[in-house]
């Protein structure tokens, strides 16, 4: 069809002078006109029938891989090529101009294929990214360092075409600047690797909550890429995290508990040391209403029974018998507690210990899960338990540990 359209507009231009400029700069202006209306054809009627119809397949669910997809790039190499077949026919062209429109077109074709090949590897990446096992096992890192070595051949290519020279040539120069490229390319190489160990040991997925103070990291990844992970704050901000910090540094990653079913509460209440005392028979009788201290009381009646009997008379001397305790009493009741709770996981650890006593008063710390690992129904769930135990302290004779305050200063005063 070209050689037909060109062979009329020769004919027409062997009426003038095939020395004079005006027979090039027809020549030139119809060859823009046909590659004009070839880009026009192509972007309209074949993209617009071959959008159409991958909006029927999975591709097509992308809006973003349609519009910027692999059949539009490649759209823009019909025009180049008109271009590079009809370049030849155009009369009274310098054999320079002709050469470096060649070459030029062809760097452009070059580059064009390079750009759809790596948004035929974006849609590789987002339909993968639709698949449960992305989360686990993401791709991105090794599209992205496919997408590298794609530009660099097509950079190759695209100089050589342009100098109009063999790229064997080029490529023969690289064994020397070896060196070089692993200087320029170290970051690259080194993100590769970690990404391969991130990969491979499942240490972090799109998702996990991680932590890691030192870089101000604290929340979930939201994206792992070759050179970066990124991770959304609880504050919703971002921190981006160089992907081999995550094999060099220490981190935590909260995965484990999210997966168990149960997040820990460990936390103590500080007891002031002063409250501490004997149970008398009036407190045992009034504390043995408790429901959850009836059994408890039973048994450590007959424990200590039997104990202070064993020793006989010495057993009758309050300074050589066993008694019930406040402390004691408070601490089964917390465990009994908890153990009744609905929203403490039954399966985990359920414990309440002393820890050592300090400045502040006596640690008493309960160490048990929630059934839940969602963070606000966890915050609910322990000042629920807090609540209760704060406020029940003084019917074991307890008081909680706390510096003095302005009311406790009014309270002395007023005395």
């Amino acid at each position: 069809m070209f050689e037909k359209l060109f062979a009329l507009i020769q004919h027409y231009q062997s009426l003038l002078d095939p020395a004079s400029p005006w027979s090039w700069v027809i020549g030139l202006s119809v060859l823009v006109l046909v590659a004009t209306i070839a880009n026009f054809v192509v972007k309209r009627v074949l993209v617009g029938a071959v959008t159409h119809l991958l909006r029927y397949t999975p591709i097509g669910q992308d809006e973003k891989s349609l519009h910027d997809g692999v059949v539009p790039r490649l759209a823009n190499v019909v025009p180049a090529l008109v271009i590079i077949g009809g370049i030849h026919l155009v009369p009274g062209l310098p054999d320079l101009l002709v050469r470096v429109v060649y070459n030029v077109s062809s760097a452009f074709i070059i580059l064009t294929v390079a750009r759809a090949i790596s948004a035929a590897l974006n849609t590789v990446n987002a339909l993968y990214q639709r698949r449960s096992i992305s989360a686990v096992h993401p791709i991105k890192g090794y599209i992205q360092v496919i997408k590298i070595a794609l530009f660099a051949v097509a950079a190759i290519l695209m100089i050589a075409a342009l100098i109009d020279k063999s790229p064997v040539i080029l490529l023969s120069g690289l064994g020397a600047m070896a060196a070089v490229l692993m200087l320029v390319f170290q970051d690259t190489l080194l993100s590769l690797v970690a990404s391969v160990q991130i990969s491979s040991s499942d240490m972090v997925r799109v998702g996990d909550w991680i932590e890691m103070p030192q870089l101000n990291a604290d929340g979930d990844v939201i994206d792992i890429a070759l050179h970066t992970v990124k991770v959304q704050n609880w504050d919703k901000t971002i921190t981006t995290l160089p992907t081999r910090r995550l094999i060099s540094d220490p981190f935590k990653n909260w995965r484990g508990m999210q997966e168990s079913g149960g997040r820990r509460i460990k936390r103590a209440i500080y007891l002031d040391q002063s409250s501490i005392h004997f149970l008398d028979s009036d407190a045992v009788d009034r504390l043995g209403k408790f429901r959850s201290l009836k059994d408890y009381l039973s048994r450590k009646d007959r424990e200590l029974e039997e104990w202070n009997g064993a020793i006989g008379e010495r057993g009758e001397d309050p300074v050589n018998a066993r008694r019930l305790t406040n402390i004691g009493t408070f601490r089964a009741y917390v465990e009994h507690y908890l153990r009744a709770h609905p929203r403490v996981h039954q399966g985990m650890t359920i414990l309440v210990r002393q820890l050592a006593p300090g400045a502040e008063g006596l640690p008493l710390e309960m160490y048990c899960f929630t059934n839940t690992v969602a963070w606000a129904e966890y915050e609910s769930i322990q000042s629920d338990i807090f609540d209760h135990l704060y406020a029940i302290l003084p019917l074991f004779g307890l008081r909680a540990f706390q510096n003095p305050a302005g009311y406790d200063m009014q309270l002395l005063a007023s005395r």
